[in-house]
């Protein structure tokens, strides 16, 4: 692949990004600039300006002459990203169970992200994963407040990478989620608040593999 010049430290940013949300790239990996300028056919310079914006946003660690470490999904920061995601989810369906037309229109999206998740190819990381954020969004969302959804949006690539993570760990992750999924909608639609919020706390421990349970 050829980058123009003038966008090349962002396309190599983006690229690189792009590998350790879909664990291409696993936490723990020491890659280099080398290696990274032949793959995307660009000089170091573009290389390096990239793997500095990475290290400031801390996915990655660099260590002069010897390259960039991408930093594992710690266990803090998965209970964090988890914790945040709960309490936004079940704010957001707490919301609306009093509101049969909203959770009319909330199924209804959650059914579509199902469907085009169910026909996925498992395979591709990028695509499962996103339509797994897009399915949580989709609940935020449906509470109507835009700043809990920005937020909530904004933590959509830790959770894609976590996702990503867990498929990589266990096989039978993906057949789980959808399984899990299929229990939040029917919680959703009968307008049963408890029900979803003790399923989206066994579907996120289970899937990301947080025995001990997750911090409220």
């Amino acid at each position: 692949m050829s980058y123009a010049s003038g966008t090349a430290a962002e396309r190599v940013y983006d690229e690189v990004k792009e590998l350790i949300l879909t664990n291409a790239l696993v936490g723990g990996e020491l890659i280099s600039e080398g290696d990274v300028a032949a793959r995307c056919a660009v000089s170091r310079t573009p290389v390096r300006e990239a793997f500095l914006r990475l290290e400031t946003e801390g996915w990655m660690r660099l260590y002069p002459k010897r390259g960039a470490l991408v930093v594992p999904i710690g266990e803090r920061e998965a209970r964090d990203v988890v914790g945040a995601r709960t309490l936004l989810e079940e704010h957001a369906v707490r919301s609306i169970v009093d509101d049969p037309a909203a959770r009319a229109v909330l199924v209804a999206q959650l059914e579509e992200n199902l469907t085009a998740h169910r026909g996925a190819d498992w395979a591709d990381l990028a695509e499962f994963s996103r339509l797994d954020a897009q399915f949580h969004q989709l609940i935020v969302a449906a509470g109507d407040n835009p700043l809990l959804a920005d937020f909530f949006v904004a933590l959509g690539e830790r959770h894609r990478r976590m996702t990503s993570a867990s498929v990589h760990r266990d096989a039978s992750i993906p057949e789980r989620i959808l399984t899990d999924h299929r229990a939040l909608l029917t919680a959703i639609e009968a307008g049963d608040a408890d029900a979803f919020a003790s399923s989206l706390g066994a579907h996120l421990a289970g899937v990301h593999d947080l025995r001990t349970g997750i911090r409220r």
